[in-house]
């Protein structure tokens, strides 16, 4: 069983591997697990997916940061979807149980922070705002959101493989993002640091929310890498689940 493994942005690749890649670059992380950064979004964790599997990953995992749905998660805290709606709220179990099960047994034993099983939300785009973060919470009822996710999602059920989302907390529900970070970002969603440092020289109010975000993005990324330590484990064949 090869395993393989979507993530968006570099932040969060540098938990899986201390490599640098290129977009669309496939890297072996061991014999049996392949990991590709993908870049932001919908359509390029798609293609991500597709390559993933004519490389021969048999099963598929969306990796990285999440911003949380629900008051009670704080920055750090796991999701493991176990269904999905998507940005046209169309929902889809992802009869991933068995996965879900063995991960989670892993996993409460080795890490200090909560983990969350539900349903997945899928954004088209960065959600900035505590207020729309809450609206798409009621009208979904999902307990977090990611772009890239859902993608996978559809991506492994084309190919009837399993699917798993292993996601931590980055931004909390009542959090607002800094303006800086839309502001600063390029077509391919990642950060230009020479927008973002024009905008904050001419915006100097928002160093606080940028400090906070990159805290509880520290968080999410602890978490991560807790969690690759285990990633031989949580990668096994589900036979074996």
């Amino acid at each position: 069983m090869i395993t393989g493994i979507v993530v968006a942005l570099p932040e969060e690749l540098s938990t899986l591997t201390s490599k640098k890649l290129d977009k669309g670059c496939v890297e072996a992380l061991a014999d049996n697990i392949l990991v590709i950064y993908s870049g932001a979004g919908a359509e390029n964790a798609r293609a991500a997916s597709e390559l993933l599997v004519a490389q021969g990953a048999n099963q598929l995992i969306s990796w990285g940061c999440a911003a949380a749905l629900d008051k009670s998660f704080r920055p750090g805290d796991l999701v493991l979807a176990n269904s999905c709606v998507d940005a046209d709220n169309i929902e889809f179990d992802l009869n991933n149980e068995s996965w879900l099960t063995h991960i989670k047994a892993c996993l409460s034993k080795r890490l200090t922070v909560n983990i969350y099983t539900g349903k997945l939300a899928e954004s088209k785009s960065i959600i900035a705002s505590s207020h729309d973060k809450v609206k798409i919470a009621a009208t979904t009822g999902a307990i977090a959101l990611d772009m890239e996710s859902i993608a996978v999602a559809k991506a492994a059920q084309t190919h009837h493989l399993p699917f798993l989302t292993i996601r931590a907390i980055a931004d909390p529900l009542a959090m607002d993002l800094p303006a800086a970070v839309s502001h600063a970002l390029n077509d391919q969603g990642d950060v230009v640091l020479g927008k973002l440092l024009t905008y904050l020289l001419l915006h100097p109010v928002e160093l606080p929310g940028l400090v906070r975000l990159g805290l509880h993005f520290n968080a999410a990324k602890k978490t991560l890498k807790q969690v690759a330590k285990q990633l031989d484990a949580l990668t096994m064949p589900l036979k074996a689940h």
